[in-house]
């Protein structure tokens, strides 16, 4: 808006015939374009930050307990599921996970009719 105001200014004096300045004047299809890229930047962020907030949700609705991180023991936090526990609790979910692969595959493979191939998970 800036740049559109200063070029009408100017065409102003121009046309009044009055000295116009001599400095070059920004354009104002230049100025809308870096306004548009700004503008779509941001909404790229505001996309990657939206994602980021869901993955931290969703996170903590799967695994609402976390996993010490403190190389002292008396650093541990008091709300913090041991090791071995979230490596159980990793591996239930990597187990489920194919189930669920599994149980398309074979789904889709009798949709489909083809016969189910040896390497399954």
């Amino acid at each position: 808006m800036k740049v559109a105001s200063q070029n009408f200014v100017q065409n102003t004096n121009i046309d009044s015939g009055q000295k116009s300045n001599d400095g070059p004047v920004q354009r104002v299809d230049k100025s809308l374009e870096e306004f548009y890229a700004l503008c779509d930047q941001l909404e790229l962020c505001l996309r990657l930050a939206y994602e980021c907030l869901s993955q931290s949700f969703d996170s903590a609705k799967h695994s609402p307990t976390l996993v010490p991180t403190a190389t002292k023991p008396d650093a541990v936090q008091t709300e913090s599921l041991p090791y071995t526990q979230y490596l159980s609790m990793i591996k239930s979910q990597i187990s489920c996970a194919k189930d669920i692969h599994n149980a398309l595959l074979e789904c889709s493979n009798k949709i489909t009719g083809k016969v189910p191939s040896q390497g399954v998970l």
